[in-house]
């Protein structure tokens, strides 16, 4: 149903990702909304690491109530306020994906409606009917 393409003939990706996913006609879509580091107490860790946890804890949740997981996912899109940041968001990440990658990309950006928060993750995952 997913295809990770990796082109022989282009660089190989930079780190725990796929060029490209395909998803096969008649499956079923889960976008999900950017989602940040806080707990369901309304606890805002202070580590970049910490947040993408809840992140990918929240993103999970998600996927479980539409019967999917992490080896669903196609895309992540994903941002972070600094690239000291970056080691952290990517452990988390290595740490939740599933093998073969999906496809991801990783911006940096000036910030989040609130300055405590520093990562920011959506997902748009993909499922036969």
């Amino acid at each position: 149903m997913l295809r990770h393409l990796l082109p022989s003939t282009v660089r190989p990706p930079f780190a725990r990702y796929s060029h490209a996913v395909e998803v096969s006609a008649g499956a079923r879509l889960l976008l999900t909304s950017g989602q940040l580091g806080i707990a369901p107490d309304d606890a805002i860790p202070e580590g970049a690491e910490a947040q993408a946890d809840l992140c990918f804890r929240t993103i999970a949740a998600c996927l479980a109530e539409a019967g999917m997981g992490p080896g669903d996912i196609v895309r992540i899109n994903a941002y972070v306020t600094d690239s000291a940041h970056m080691a952290g968001y990517m452990a988390a990440r290595d740490r939740f994906i599933a093998d073969p990658p999906p496809a991801s990309t990783l911006m940096i950006v000036s910030g989040f409606t609130r300055p405590e928060f520093k990562v920011e993750v959506e997902v748009l995952a993909a499922k036969a009917d």
